[in-house]
């Protein structure tokens, strides 16, 4: 956790119509008149209240500083005395901190952050009641129908490649072609030479960061955003910047202040159908985030992975084609089919310039090489079959999503939830800051699910929030709920299962 020195030198804020905009939406506040009303809880609670939630669900960073109590008293209409009581009361519980010239600065209270990773992979038991339900990874297996016709169709050109020494650092060309054609098609002039085959979008994501980005660097993500990418850049001694998400994207104004502020190198972003959130960004928020980035000298890397998921909505088209030409020069785009497809085939891609993607391709050379041409192959094969396979797909999902939905309404109806208009999980509000320790006990009860914290950049936000992908059959996610409020009721647990592998797909 931060401690005083860091908080004094941050250079976030959050001015008093933003803050007063952010509470509102929460809604815990009743106006001005509740203060008067002892039917009602006082004004300076509902305050606190809401200014908490803020900060633990992401949406004022920590070591932010906070307007003063005049400003944001008149902002909201409050008295003075209204705000500095709650800026009183969550001082004393943890949430705010002041020092005497500087100002006050959002924090966590000591202890508030999870105890332990809660997304984990735990060994499935063969048969009976204890065998995991495994919430942990947001994607479907492939069929083994057509996973089997499939290779008897790849099995010349597999035969007719092995006389060469199967090292394509770009990709295998005709895979190159295929996904620059499909950009074309999606609206994105794209020619192979702007294609780069990866192992599945981390893989590119990871190159992307570490052509643009060195240790000590700030990188811009949304908040929450998809564990992993966080990891790597950690791992790479890079400093993730948290902004906070709506329903329609990244909050564009904080963005271009961050940007500002920050100076980041890079903006890793996930427009279509957020991971975890679902939500879909919309074409002013891309175009202001876009020109923004541009204005700041910032690449943005657009995460693509679900952006097939489209339940509700038409499929949205490429980032880069929503924005202007200058901004889009500096949009570096990464797809995969590991949720349209099937992961374990790690194909991905990154669509860039001719001259960066020359560059990438050199870059991965000192880290694999090239990529199995096998999965190539297995790869046209299945896209040149059309979008049948996500047709079918699609129809799953909103099969299971209205399942897992009728299960958690009946189960546990104070949780609640924004139905996504696409991708593949629910962004749940347990209404409650418990979500690593529903973790925990949900794994004795054969339940492997994410806790929100793993999908924040400040360890302790995200404590009331779990994402529960609907990609399982209709009646194993009725049984996952089942499990689930028997885990949050306390209810007598099943032999516990061990804690291995710790990652989130």
């Amino acid at each position: 956790m931060a401690g005083p020195m860091e908080l004094v030198t941050t250079d976030r804020t959050v001015g008093s119509t933003r803050l007063a905009r952010l509470v509102r939406e929460v809604s815990h506040l009743g106006g001005p008149e509740a203060a008067a009303d002892p039917e009602r809880r006082p004004a300076y609670r509902a305050l606190a209240q809401s200014v908490r939630a803020l900060i633990l669900d992401g949406r004022i960073a920590l070591r932010t500083r906070v307007p003063a109590e005049r400003d944001l008293a008149a902002a909201l209409g409050l008295s003075r005395t209204t705000v500095t009581a709650a800026y009183d009361l969550l001082r004393e519980e943890g949430f705010l901190e002041s020092r005497r010239g500087s100002g006050t600065w959002t924090m966590l209270p000591p202890g508030a952050g999870p105890a332990g990773f809660g997304g984990w992979l735990l060994p499935s038991q063969p048969g009976g009641a204890d065998v995991a339900i495994d919430l942990s990874c947001a994607s479907f297996g492939m069929p083994a129908a057509l996973m089997t016709e499939v290779l008897a169709e790849c099995a010349p050109a597999i035969a007719a490649l092995t006389a060469n020494t199967g090292y394509y650092h770009a990709g295998w060309p005709e895979l190159r072609e295929v996904i620059a054609e499909r950009y074309c098609a999606r609206g994105l002039p794209t020619t192979p030479d702007q294609i780069v085959i990866t192992s599945g979008a981390q893989h590119g994501n990871v190159l992307a960061l570490g052509l643009l980005c060195g240790p000590g660097d700030r990188v811009v993500v949304e908040s929450p955003t998809y564990p992993n990418s966080i990891e790597a850049m950690r791992r790479a001694r890079m400093r993730p910047v948290p902004v906070p998400i709506g329903e329609d994207g990244i909050e564009s104004d904080v963005l271009a202040a961050q940007l500002r502020q920050a100076a980041p190198r890079v903006a890793y972003l996930i427009p279509d159908f957020q991971n975890p959130t679902g939500a879909l960004m919309s074409q002013e928020r891309r175009a202001e985030a876009a020109e923004a980035a541009r204005a700041a000298g910032t690449w943005i890397i657009n995460d693509e992975t679900v952006s097939d998921m489209a339940l509700d909505v038409p499929t949205p088209p490429p980032f880069p084609a929503s924005v202007s030409r200058a901004a889009a020069e500096q949009v570096i785009s990464v797809g995969s089919m590991s949720k349209s497809h099937w992961g374990g085939l790690r194909i991905g891609w990154i669509r860039t310039s001719p001259r960066m993607a020359t560059e990438l391709a050199g870059q991965r050379v000192a880290m694999d090489m090239a990529g199995s041409v096998l999965d190539q192959i297995i790869a046209v094969a299945l896209l040149r079959r059309g979008q049948g396979v996500v047709e079918e797909r699609l129809t799953l999902l909103r099969r299971q999503r209205a399942a897992l939905e009728q299960a958690l309404a009946a189960e546990l109806p104070d949780w609640s939830w924004r139905t996504p208009p696409g991708g593949l999980s629910l962004w749940v509000d347990l209404g409650e800051p418990s979500s690593s320790e529903l973790a925990g006990r949900a794994a004795a009860f054969g339940v492997r699910v994410v806790g929100g914290p793993q999908f924040g950049v400040d360890p302790g936000t995200f404590e009331h929030r779990i994402r529960i992908p609907y990609t399982l059959p209709e009646d194993t996610l009725r049984e996952a709920v089942r499990r689930l409020a028997s885990a949050f009721r306390c209810e007598t647990a099943l032999p516990p299962l061990p804690d291995e592998n710790r990652w989130v797909a």
